[in-house]
């Protein structure tokens, strides 16, 4: 009976706003902390405007998308006096406040953590900030500042700081070796949405990079301590076509990251890197939904140990390790299934089935290696999440994958948020 109902009024809504209509007056229901001059800005609906039914519904998940705002509706009440409409958006928000920690293995299988705090609704305008306090072996810090519409419904400002310190396997001559590295950057980035699926992020990033040897293999042609510095230009292109339902998400988006290196030192050469994330959600029936994510990233093709794309429980493969080799290449294909099993007010329980599937091309060497079995590796598994549906990215992930390839691994993963 309920589904009837939806129906006909889905084709009542259907009949009576398919063509223009002239809007009177907009308004929200709602918003507490999340500023209604806020919400004006963002929405390109305003009083005066002739619009219709579809352009109305891509306000709605525009609002979705928002860090503050958990659902969305409309109504439209019409006018008796003249033809227009009455445009209330009705708004539901996050807890935007949020406290995280995630909890994982070490390069040498030590504890490490993260934990930090990010606001994503600061001064009720959708600003992020935050910062996080990392041990990992060793102590590391960063700090954020996002504003997507500090400018204008379109323009904005990124800033970061991150001083981070890790112990990283660096590989050589079917050897491997330990060293500390050290980065400190400092990125500013431009932020511009041409509309509401198409964006783009221009900037530039400071950095300075450490590498001192502590153990294992040694080769006079790697230096056991570089102390580097280096700019990078960097642009990332987003489409995003992605409609929200609380946990579940339907529709394609792609994020193309590319960014050029500059390095002062003769040691270390120049270098290009990108790579473009395809992802696509596809909702079955009331609680599943199907996700996939294809990672495709080329880099310059040096013959070097510090190679940008790593092979890496947190990253790509979950039950891999951390970073267990590294490329100037890298196809990563994510694909897994995730279904409700629990969904009351507040709280949903979801499990999920995962394969994770990467092959590499090796520094130096050629697209070949990609198709090298030796390159390849598959890491079915099983997940769990629990979500909290009125704070905002408040999923806490725990997956155990198992790889069905040779010199395989197996392992749990633990994380904030979706994997992808």
């Amino acid at each position: 009976m309920k589904k009837l109902v939806s129906l006909l009024c889905l084709l009542f809504c259907t009949m009576v706003y398919s063509q223009n209509i002239t809007i009177a007056d907009v308004s929200f229901i709602g918003a507490k902390k999340t500023k209604i001059s806020f919400l004006k800005k963002v929405v390109p609906i305003v009083a005066g405007s002739v619009t219709d039914s579809t352009a109305i519904l891509e306000t709605v998940n525009q609002l979705k998308r928002l860090p503050s705002i958990a659902n969305a509706s409309f109504k439209l009440h019409k006018n008796t006096v003249v033809s227009s409409y009455n445009l209330v958006y009705m708004v539901e928000e996050n807890f935007t406040i949020i406290p995280f920690a995630n909890l994982y293995t070490s390069s040498n299988d030590d504890f490490a953590f993260r934990v930090g705090v990010q606001e994503f609704n600061f001064r009720g305008r959708n600003i992020t900030i935050g910062g996080f306090y990392q041990k990992d072996i060793f102590n590391s810090y960063g700090l954020l500042f996002r504003a997507p519409y500090l400018f204008s419904a379109n323009a904005g400002l990124a800033v970061s700081y991150n001083n981070l310190k890790t112990q990283e396997p660096i590989f050589f001559d079917d050897t491997t070796a330990d060293y500390k590295y050290h980065n400190e950057a400092i990125e500013v980035l431009g932020l511009y949405q041409f509309n509401q699926r198409h964006s783009v992020d221009l900037g530039i990033n400071f950095f300075t990079e450490k590498y001192n040897y502590i153990r294992g293999a040694t080769n006079e042609n790697v230096p056991q301590a570089l102390d580097v510095n280096k700019f990078s230009y960097k642009a990332i292109y987003k489409y995003s076509n992605i409609k929200y339902h609380y946990q579940y998400l339907e529709g394609f988006k792609s994020t193309l990251n590319s960014q050029y290196v500059h390095s002062s030192t003769k040691e270390l050469d120049n270098f290009l890197v990108a790579f473009n994330d395809f992802v696509y959600y596809k909702r079955v029936g009331e609680r599943g939904n199907w996700a996939n994510r294809l990672r495709v990233g080329l880099a310059t093709n040096d013959e070097t140990p510090f190679a940008p794309f790593s092979v890496d429980n947190n990253i790509n493969l979950r039950g891999v390790g951390n970073i267990i080799d590294r490329g100037t290449g890298s196809i990563v294909l994510n694909t897994e299934y995730r279904y409700t099993l629990i969904d009351e007010n507040w709280f949903v329980l979801q499990g999920n089935t995962f394969v994770d599937a990467g092959t590499w091309r090796n520094p130096g060497g050629e697209l070949k290696d990609f198709v090298n079995s030796d390159n390849l590796r598959v890491y079915p598994g099983l997940g769990v999440r629990f979500i909290h549906k009125k704070i905002f990215n408040a999923i806490f992930r725990i997956d155990y994958g198992y790889g069905v390839t040779k010199n395989a691994s197996k392992g749990l993963v633990f994380g904030i948020g979706q994997y992808f």
